[in-house]
C-alpha cells in the first residue's frame, strides 16, 4: 500500500465521491466481512485492543475502515482483491 492509496482509503472514508459513494459502501461492507472474521483483524487477537483503539489488520497496520474503502487497495492476505487497478483511481 502506498501513499496515494492511503488518502484514497481515508478521503473515500471521509468524503467520498457522491457517484461513488453506494459502490464504496458495498465494497466495504462486503470486505469488513471478511475482515471481521480473520485471524489478523486486530479485534480477533488478545491483547490488541489495548494497543490501539482502532480496529486494524496486525500483517499491514491499516485502520480497517479506510482501508476497505480504498478501492485499489488490496488484503496483504490475499483475502480480498481491487475493484480497479491503481493507476486508473
Amino acid at each position: 500500500m502506498n501513499l496515494k492509496q492511503v488518502y484514497e482509503g481515508w478521503k473515500n472514508y471521509l468524503l467520498p465521491d457522491e457517484k461513488k459513494k453506494a459502490f464504496i459502501e458495498e465494497v466495504s461492507d462486503h470486505r469488513m466481512s471478511i475482515c471481521n472474521k480473520c485471524e489478523e483483524n486486530s479485534e480477533n487477537k488478545k491483547n490488541y485492543s489495548n494497543l490501539r483503539p482502532d480496529a486494524h489488520c496486525t500483517k499491514c497496520g491499516c485502520t480497517l475502515a479506510p482501508k476497505t474503502k480504498c478501492l485499489s487497495c488490496k488484503c496483504p492476505l490475499e483475502k480480498w482483491d481491487s475493484v480497479i487497478e491503481p493507476e486508473y483511481e
